[in-house]
């Protein structure tokens, strides 16, 4: 029995060699297994070296060594920016618009002062000629007694002399004595804050912008306002004119939003911005309507408790006569109106209105539109009007 003992024995170590040998190899190929998988996958873009376990940034950021994500900067395209033409060469380009328009008073009035001899008849027809131009009764009383008066003393019918008398008399009707400047200068801390009010139709927005463009012709700094929240394109309309010149918008994309608080919002921008003038723009309102216009009211309280309101600008179509001057009072009653904007007046031989609208407000016109073009809104100057008018 012993060899076969001794047999047993040598079989079992052979065994146990055989079995321990395997199990190695199965450990070994299992190891380089789990090795190869911490390898690149060759199938990556080259310089990629990251994992497979890792998280990848997202599309338009780059991975920060650091341990976050940076946003990866672009440069993006420089708008071209429009230069507005600056007020001198407005006035030089629009004078000649203005005469086509308005010229007519003045050469149907030249035509019957210069017939001597004149009727009572002949009066009248000057009488209404000039009220037909919107000068208004007052106004154009004082302008005929002052005419019947030169004529009569004179005796003269020259052509000449009576555009003179006319000129002289109309322009001191106009009244180059008032202060027609905007107020867009920085006081302190405080940009220039400009309300522009009025009602629907009369060109607002538009004019909000193109008063942006004037102001930035003048290397002024400005912001706008979008408080006109009511009519859905406004705030659009108003931030496609700021583009074009380099003005940005402060607006809600909320419709309806309260306007105080977009208007306060802006104002707040603009002080925080260090800008020099925030133009305003507020919604339309029926000068009939007593809730929108305690609204305006609200408005300009609002504001000024960041930055007080220099101007108040309050925007009237040229061509609508006794109306516009029924909603000059009304928003006058509302809010301190400083300034008026005469827009239309191409469009319309109703020129006397300038006269009018001063004497019932007591405020000046300090700017005219004249076309729809985005530099056809100018300071408005007595001298170039009246020689218009007049001829």
């Amino acid at each position: 029995m012993g060899p076969i003992n001794e047999l047993w024995e040598i079989l079992t170590l052979i065994s146990v060699v055989v079995l321990g040998g395997l199990g190695l190899l199965v450990a070994l190929v299992r190891g380089r297994g789990r090795d190869s998988a911490t390898l690149p996958r060759t199938d990556r873009p080259a310089g990629d070296e990251r994992g497979t376990d890792e998280t990848s940034a997202p599309s338009g950021e780059v991975e920060n060594r650091g341990g976050g994500v940076a946003v990866e900067e672009r440069e993006a395209p420089t708008p071209t920016l429009e230069r507005p033409d600056s007020a001198r060469g407005r006035l030089q380009r629009l004078r000649a618009r203005l005469a086509r328009s308005n010229n007519a008073i003045g050469h149907a009035l030249l035509a019957l002062l210069s017939r001597g001899g004149l009727s009572e008849q002949d009066w009248e027809e000057v009488e209404d000629t000039l009220l037909a131009s919107d000068l208004g009764v007052e106004a154009t009383q004082e302008l005929v007694d002052s005419l019947r008066t030169q004529v009569k003393v004179d005796g003269t019918t020259d052509a000449a002399q009576v555009q003179q008398w006319l000129h002289d008399d109309l322009l001191r009707l106009v009244d180059p004595t008032l202060d027609r400047r905007i107020e867009a200068s920085r006081t302190g801390e405080h940009p220039a804050v400009i309300l522009v009010v009025g009602v629907n139709g009369t060109g607002k927005t538009t004019t909000v912008g193109k008063l942006g463009r004037v102001l930035v012709a003048e290397d002024k700094d400005v912001l706008f306002g979008a408080a006109d929240t009511f009519r859905a394109a406004a705030a659009d309309q108003l931030q496609t004119w700021g583009e074009r010149v380099g003005v940005p918008t402060v607006r809600s994309h909320t419709e309806g939003a309260d306007p105080a608080s977009v208007a306060y919002d802006a104002v707040r921008s603009g002080v925080d911005a260090e800008v020099d003038v925030v133009l305003v723009d507020t919604a339309g309102r029926l000068h009939t309507k007593r809730g929108l216009m305690d609204e305006l009211g609200k408005i300009k309280r609002v504001v000024e408790k960041v930055a007080p309101v220099g101007e108040v600008l309050l925007v009237l179509d040229a061509t609508t006569g006794q109306n516009g001057m029924r909603q000059a009072e009304e928003f006058a009653k509302e809010v301190a109106i400083t300034g008026i904007v005469l827009t239309k007046m191409d469009g319309t031989a109703k020129g006397g209105i300038v006269v009018n609208v001063q004497r019932k407000l007591g405020v000046p016109v300090k700017l005219i539109g004249l076309g729809e073009g985005p530099d056809d809104l100018a300071p408005f100057d007595p001298e170039a009007f009246v020689s218009a008018i007049v001829g």
